[in-house]
């Protein structure tokens, strides 16, 4: 529960994000199409200005310090979903989902990712409620993963089927086609499950799987476990449209590993500079606190946001000029019948 909002304001702010996530899959359920450009486009401002809107109502409710943790979260969330599209379009390639069938997919897959962030944000706030020492080992950890991105260890251009998925695989009747977005489907008289099935699991799996890095960089700007979660909500809700948006830029943005390396950095030593600010543990400075500098969150939002438009800057300046070949690629997916399989994120001419 959050120490600057009332436990109805939060009732109300998550009905609301739920009532516009539920519309959402209706729409996309009972229209399934390759959104266009300029739909894409519409919806991403929209999810956009929606974040910005919330971000006042949190300001004028609770304080504008408040609203700037916000914003600081949402940033550093929403740099590090675009960068998370990267395997998703390898992952919707290599299970060849139908184009008109994309949106589908990438919506279950998130409702499936925000469940599970939901589960990995009370688990955080719980630990950190009662250790305040696990700043250290998220700090850490941060800075760490930093360092990979920097080296490039961090291969985002190859998907390995998760252990779960693999262990659905070979224990349910899987039907070799899709049917739609359907999920159960009647083969040669059996009942099966369809790879819609192994797709959104997939989804929501390799989503947790970079939440490990996302979340503790969110708890390093902010403690609310309610800032937490709603930062991660408005970055998801919008991430589906973003993927069509941005499909044939992804390799462009040839600095962002960079940018978000910078981030993780920063906001892994601010974690490790609060440990040390509220140290207790007694084999170091005999468990009293550190006398170190406080990184204010007006300074946190200005660094995220900096870096960011610096790191898309160059990629798609100098970036540019460096890198002539780096433009749209995706991997292929083959034909299916009746489907335009030609049609990937960022080339759709317009809605079916």
């Amino acid at each position: 529960m959050s120490e600057h909002l009332s436990p109805v304001f939060e009732v109300i702010s998550l009905g609301f994000m739920a009532t516009i996530i539920i519309l959402d899959l209706l729409y996309v359920v009972r229209r399934p199409h390759v959104p266009s450009f300029r739909e894409a486009t519409i919806w991403v401002v929209f999810y956009v200005s929606l974040a910005l809107l919330f971000g006042v109502v949190l300001g004028l409710v609770a304080s504008w310090a408040v609203a700037t943790e916000f914003y600081a979260g949402w940033l550093t969330e929403y740099s590090l979903s675009i960068d998370n599209l990267f395997i998703f379009v390898i992952i919707l390639a290599k299970f060849r989902v139908p184009p008109r069938n994309q949106q589908e997919a990438l919506m279950i897959g998130i409702i499936i990712a925000l469940i599970l962030r939901a589960i990995m944000i009370l688990l955080g706030a719980a630990l950190i409620s009662r250790f305040s020492w696990v700043f250290y080992i998220f700090g850490a950890y941060l800075i760490y993963t930093a360092w990979s991105l920097v080296r490039g260890k961090e291969d985002d251009e190859e998907y390995r089927e998760s252990r779960v998925t693999a262990w659905i695989r070979r224990r349910a009747n899987i039907a070799p086609d899709f049917a739609g977005a359907k999920f159960r489907t009647v083969v040669d008289g059996r009942r099966m499950w369809t790879p819609m099935l192994l797709v959104t699991i997939s989804l929501g799996a390799t989503d947790l799987m970079f939440a490990l890095d996302s979340i503790p960089a969110i708890f390093g700007l902010t403690k609310d476990p309610f800032i937490v979660f709603s930062t991660n909500l408005f970055a998801l809700m919008g991430l589906r449209q973003l993927y069509f948006l941005l499909g044939g830029l992804l390799d462009r943005l040839v600095y962002l590993p960079r940018g978000l390396a910078f981030i993780l950095f920063f906001i892994g030593v601010k974690l490790v500079l609060e440990a040390l600010h509220t140290n207790s543990l007694p084999f170091l400075n005999q468990g009293e606190p550190f006398h170190v500098p406080h990184v204010p969150i007006w300074l946190s939002l200005t660094v995220i946001a900096g870096t960011l438009v610096a790191t898309t800057a160059l990629s798609l300046t100098v970036g540019a000029r460096r890198h002539p070949a780096a433009g749209p690629h995706h991997p292929e997916i083959p034909p299916v019948p009746g489907e335009d399989a030609t049609t990937l994120p960022g080339t759709s001419t317009g809605s079916r």
